[in-house]
Order: structure tokens, then C-alpha cells, then sequence
């Protein structure tokens, strides 16, 4: 439990980091993706789930 509490606060602490560094250029990229079709977005969605998930099998063999 200990060490999914630390990857949860990496991950916290890496999603946060581009929000409180850069708040204009955050509003400006949103609203970009707003524009993107749902479709692609899934897309990209799945992919960066599926690495998500390879990266964790290899670092967990």
C-alpha cells in the first residue's frame, strides 16, 4: 500500500506540474482538444493505456 500511495503522488505531482508552471499555455492546449474528434481521442486514449500496461508488466518481471 505504501508504494501505490508514492506512484499516486508521482503521478499527482507530474500531472500538477504543467498547471502550475505553465497556466496560460494549459487553457490555450484544452481548448485546442476540445476541437479534437472523440474518435481520435480514444484512440490515443487506448494506446497510452496499452503502454501504460506494458510499461507496468515490464517493470513488475
Amino acid at each position: 500500500m505504501k508504494y501505490f500511495l508514492c506512484v499516486i503522488g508521482m503521478i499527482m505531482i507530474i500531472e500538477g506540474l504543467p498547471h502550475f508552471v505553465f497556466p496560460d499555455k494549459i487553457k490555450n492546449y484544452m481548448r485546442k482538444l476540445s476541437e479534437v474528434p472523440d474518435h481520435i481521442l480514444r484512440v490515443f486514449g487506448f494506446f497510452a493505456v496499452s503502454l501504460g500496461l506494458f510499461l507496468l508488466f515490464l517493470g513488475r518481471t
